[in-house]
């Protein structure tokens, strides 16, 4: 099942900054991999669907001309946008997996962490719906924690393996990593939309 919205409220209720974000020295150099990941400089039109508090929004700005960053849960917005005000081209908005997402088209979208609190059937419907809004030649990219999290519906790896399942049809795999081990760790994959 996936995690219902007051999961995310209590969370964020607890705690300013739920998962260290903004201080983890983890968390800066997995955001400082994922910007190197990407396989362009610069992009028109981003997306980032699971911003929470806009740590990872602020570092994708210097990389997009438009970002729409998008989270669940107003508490987290709420920081995401005092985090990111001399951001004029982040466009915060709340939205919901799987099929509540701006219109496309993206050239770039980044899924960080928020997968795996989708059940199967959600992510697969979730899926079809960023790939619907990725534009021919567009970046898509997973990163996601490894270590299964016994409240969490799915693994970073049960993710990625339902993204990796659309090579071929659809998508292109560009690049993998993984980092870390089985106590904490990180998967990153990047993949390109095949032309029409």
């Amino acid at each position: 099942m996936t995690l219902p919205e007051n999961y995310f409220e209590d969370v964020y209720r607890a705690r300013e900054d739920p998962w260290d974000f903004a201080s983890s020295p983890y968390e800066a150099a997995k955001y400082a991999r994922t910007l190197a990941a990407l396989p362009h400089g610069r992009y028109a039109r981003a997306l980032e669907v699971g911003c929470s508090i806009g740590v990872l929004s602020g570092l994708l700005a210097g990389r997009a001309a438009e970002l729409w960053a998008v989270d669940l849960n107003e508490q987290a917005l709420t920081r995401a946008r005092a985090r990111n005000a001399d951001h004029p081209n982040i466009i915060f908005e709340r939205r919901r997996l799987p099929t509540d997402l701006p219109d496309g088209p993206f050239d770039l979208t980044v899924l960080s962490e928020v997968l795996y609190y989708l059940s199967p059937e959600d992510l697969e419907t979730a899926l079809d719906e960023v790939l619907a809004r990725l534009s021919s030649g567009g970046t898509l990219l997973l990163v996601h924690w490894t270590p299964r999290v016994h409240d969490y519906p799915q693994t970073g790896d049960a993710v990625h393996a339902a993204a990796l399942a659309r090579v071929g049809h659809g998508l292109r795999w560009l690049h993998a990593e993984r980092h870390g081990d089985g106590q904490q760790g990180y998967r990153l994959d990047v993949f390109t939309r095949n032309g029409p």
